[in-house]
């Protein structure tokens, strides 16, 4: 009786998705549960803000050290081992701080206007913004989740100077012409826009044209 070695399952290429402080982390939360679902690889941090307004917003108590944070968002998300990998906000050797390690697309959502700015003007202190500064120095793709109201002019600054490197700005403003009956609905209008970024299919809502 012939026995087959366990193999490591494989995963689709890796995303990075960061939450940051602003209002909107239901959107962070279910892109990694959707990304998780398409079978992706997902590399996640999380802002002291975030986990802040995790807390506020949701019933999800997520611990604060990566390891915790992993085997929390594993369970929650329902990922198999090794699908979640977890970095802290000084984590220098993590991948995603290197060109030569970094995956060809993150996500920052949602995304607060002071990690905007930080982003736009280059400053690197903490691992979040560092990884999006790779992602645009090295010409990948980076989509950022703004959630604010109303916006300053120093805001849209940033936005356009981003635009124009390259980062694609995604304002968490769902649409409602699918005439959406609940929060879910609402919050699966801004997913569906960020993987149609990313180049994922999904079927959480019809494409215009396309019915009901």
């Amino acid at each position: 009786m012939s026995t087959q070695p366990n193999t490591a399952p494989t995963f689709k290429a890796p995303v990075s998705v960061a939450l940051t402080g602003a209002s909107g982390a239901q959107y962070g939360l279910r892109l990694i549960e959707v990304l998780i679902e398409a079978g992706h690889e997902v590399w996640v941090m999380i802002s002291k803000a975030a986990h802040m307004v995790i807390a506020t917003e949701t019933d999800v108590d997520l611990p604060a050290k990566p390891e915790r944070l992993q085997e929390a968002l594993t369970a929650l998300s329902g990922a198999c081992y090794g699908q979640i990998r977890c970095f802290g906000r000084e984590d220098w050797m993590a991948p995603v701080a290197s060109g030569s390690g970094a995956p060809s697309a993150m996500v920052i959502c949602p995304c607060s206007t002071g990690t905007l700015s930080a982003v736009a003007t280059g400053a690197s202190n903490n691992l979040i913004e560092r990884a999006a500064d790779v992602a645009l120095k090295e010409r990948r793709t980076l989509v950022l989740v703004p959630r604010e109201t109303p916006f300053s002019a120093i805001h849209l600054e940033h936005m356009l100077t981003l635009s124009r490197l390259g980062a694609v700005i995604l304002p968490a403003a769902p649409g409602f012409y699918h005439r959406p009956r609940t929060i879910d609905e609402m919050i699966d209008f801004i997913v569906a826009r960020i993987l149609n970024q990313l180049g994922i299919a999904h079927t959480l809502m019809p494409r215009w044209g396309e019915g009901e």
